[in-house]
């Protein structure tokens, strides 16, 4: 299992020499991520010529974290994903996977929530790209179980347990967009049940939603903190205790309109599974099986990237 990287020295790093830049997409996308992609290579061709420029497009799920483990194992690579926050996730993934602290990460977005790049934009991608300014952000660390079997995940924006997942389920079945989406949430909100984990302390607590969150905003309008900062060394940690169900549609509005103001925040978390529960890395869910334990921790700094 790879370590968690603990401190990075500088946040501002001065302008970048990449050696190429990846464009990775799914050519199966149903939104415009082909098309996306063929611009930014375009654009990038033409306004750095004497830079190598790859469209490299994926076969299957998961297939862009294997690209981007791929793309990141030598060289000092800019690798773009085109797609929204689940496609993304595997790309940032993968690349920590690779161990090359030279890889920079960047998105453009091209999916449903875009959460990432909706909340950390700071100019035009290939203007961003072009000026070749990067900075490092933190990542939130996932490992799931314990000893050599141990799987470590890495996230740029949250983690969820709960509602959020079940939700996201949902809409990955296909009911994505508009009053159809509206739709999915009250129906699964509807039949949500809360979920019991054992704390680390040995205590057992029982939750309707817990959130792990490296950015201040989510699911394109919940304002999730005041201070959320994914360069603060820290994440927000968001819960919801299992209450009546009117109480928990009080916390969604106000998250959808005041913002749900200060929240604690923590480098470590850790707490074990009781039952079959699934959880979301930015856009991806896992399904974690019982007797599983589960630490979040935050890694500072970990990735290079372009906003």
């Amino acid at each position: 299992m790879t370590d968690v990287p603990q401190s990075i020295p500088e946040r501002r790093v001065s302008v970048t020499a990449f050696d190429r830049i990846v464009i990775i997409f799914n050519p199966n996308s149903t939104g415009s991520a082909p098309e996306m992609a063929q611009e930014l290579h375009d654009e990038l061709t033409d306004r750095l010529p004497h830079m190598e420029v790859v469209l490299s497009p994926t076969e299957h799920a998961g297939h862009g974290r294997d690209l981007a483990r791929a793309a990141a194992s030598t060289g000092t690579p800019l690798i773009v994903s085109v797609s929204g926050d689940g496609g993304y996730n595997e790309v940032v993934d993968g690349a920590m996977k690779a161990g090359n602290r030279d890889v920079v990460c960047a998105v453009l977005a091209a999916g449903n929530a875009n959460d990432h790049r909706r909340t950390t934009r700071e100019s035009p991608l290939a203007d961003a790209i072009v000026e070749g300014q990067v900075h490092r952000m933190d990542l939130l660390a996932l490992t799931i179980g314990e000893g050599p079997e141990a799987q470590l995940r890495y996230a740029y924006s949250y983690n969820g347990v709960g509602l959020t997942p079940v939700v996201a389920v949902d809409l990955e079945k296909g009911s994505k967009g508009s009053l159809r989406e509206i739709v999915t949430v009250v129906r699964t909100f509807a039949r949500f049940r809360p979920f019991a984990i054992r704390l680390e302390d040995g205590t057992r607590s029982t939750f309707d939603s817990l959130l792990f969150a490296n950015i201040a905003q989510m699911a394109k309008v919940a304002t999730l903190s005041e201070d959320g900062n994914p360069e603060d060394g820290r994440f927000e940690v968001i819960t919801v205790k299992h209450t009546a169900k009117w109480r928990v549609l009080g916390v969604a509005l106000k998250a959808a309109t005041r913002g749900l103001g200060p929240q604690p925040t923590a480098t470590h978390y850790a707490f074990t599974t009781l039952k079959p529960t699934p959880v979301q890395l930015d856009g991806e869910v896992l399904e974690l099986d019982p007797q599983t334990k589960v630490s979040v921790d935050i890694a500072p700094g970990a990735l290079a990237t372009i906003t």
